[in-house]
């Protein structure tokens, strides 16, 4: 099979449909080489590599020999747990939860469910609806902005400067997202000194605050933490809310259980989660050594990404992998990834997802794909697989 180039899976055309693709890769060259950054690549995409690779921790974040240009670039808009391994990833998931707890979660739920309702009372008199840009997009960028504290005026430009990374799929694009991260570490930096002089009942005030065992998140380390927060606590559920709306319209008998249902169930949520993976791929790991993923020499230093889009539509471990089937148990996706770098914003999604999805089909039952099948539109991302717009009619 011909090495793969990167920029070629990122393309709308491709993310439209990239499952057949994935099931040859998966076939063919389950660990297949490419290139990112300049250094040789692999991607996994059968399931039982991909959950041991983001188990394994011979595989880790931060490679200082390869990613010292990028932190220097992007300076603290990097400085994250989703970059560190071992103790100082640790510490710093540590600090996040004493702040981003369970219990706060599980008490957005009234809020959730007004921002729903409120947006899809803006749209009823219109009879159509941009699913993403009316709704998908405006509820959980609403609800992680309150969190966090970011005020109404700046999240527009919150949501576009942190967003500009994930279009990123060469050196260049990533090159040119640099002056977008640097004016939002500049924005969150005023707001950081704001909550220092005048602190308040939001989560930014509440991570300047964490503490562990007499420990801190440095002011970079908020900086990066915020920053990651932002694109964890929404960027994952709007992919979900417009896929798993577009999944359950082009299949009407999922979706009649879903309404017999009253709602849309844990069960329904995860199936969506799987079948659409809204996070395409895994962030890039490196190896620590030498080693073999499935008999293909590894040489230390080398990127490897897990493809979850395909691990989540391999047929190994899933029954009629590319069907829609909400009532789906066992369902052991990797949608969040695995491992220590777990996505932390995962029970946010997961409860915005629930409602948003319940609320949209409940308000309109006779919710309807537009006429032009063209104009549904998919991003341009290399990372997260979402749709660019999806027209409706009411």
């Amino acid at each position: 099979m011909e090495k793969v180039k990167l920029a070629d899976l990122a393309w709308p055309q491709f993310k439209a449909n990239p499952y057949p693709f994935y099931a040859r890769l998966r076939a063919e060259a389950p660990v297949c080489p490419t290139t990112l950054l300049g250094k040789r690549t692999w991607l996994v995409t059968r399931y039982s590599e991909a959950y041991s690779v983001l188990k394994d921790d011979r595989f880790v974040k931060d490679w200082p020999a390869a990613t010292w240009w990028f932190h220097r670039l992007a300076g603290p808009a990097t400085k994250h747990m989703l970059n560190q391994d071992g103790a100082d990833h640790t510490r710093l998931r540590t600090l996040v939860h004493k702040a981003f707890t369970p219990h706060l979660i599980e008490g957005l739920r009234g809020r959730i469910q007004t921002v729903c309702d409120e947006l899809l009372d803006a749209t009823a008199a219109k009879g159509q609806i941009d699913l993403m840009n009316d709704y998908a997009l405006p509820l959980p960028l609403t609800i992680i902005a309150e969190l966090l504290g970011v005020p109404v005026n700046e999240r527009s430009r919150f949501h576009s400067l942190s967003r500009s990374s994930l279009s990123a799929s060469s050196f260049y694009g990533i090159a040119r997202s640099i002056p977008d991260q640097r004016s939002l570490v500049r924005r969150l930096r005023k707001l950081i000194a704001q909550r220092r002089s005048e602190p308040r009942d939001d989560l930014i005030t509440a991570l300047i605050k964490a503490e562990e065992a007499g420990d801190r998140l440095s002011e970079p380390e908020l900086v990066g933490m915020i920053i990651l927060l932002i694109v964890a606590g929404y960027e994952t559920t709007v992919n979900l809310i417009g896929s798993g709306v577009l999944a359950l319209l082009q299949n009407p008998h999922q979706l009649d259980v879903v309404r017999q249902q009253q709602g849309v169930s844990d069960t329904a949520v995860e199936e969506l989660l799987r079948l659409t993976s809204p996070l395409e791929m895994s962030s890039p790991r490196f190896a620590r050594k030498d080693l073999e993923i499935r008999s293909v020499a590894v040489r230390r230093g080398d990127l490897v990404v897990v493809v979850l889009g395909s691990a989540n539509h391999d047929e190994a471990q899933f029954d009629d992998p590319d069907s829609l089937d909400v009532m789906r148990q066992p369902n052991k996706h990797l949608a969040f990834g695995q491992g220590a770098h777990f996505c932390v914003g995962a029970p946010l999604a997961r409860l915005e997802g629930q409602i948003a999805l319940s609320s949209v089909f409940r308000r309109f039952p006779n919710l309807k794909l537009a006429e032009q099948s063209e104009s549904i539109r998919w991003r341009k991302s290399l990372i997260v697989r979402g749709l660019e717009t999806l027209p409706l009619t009411l």
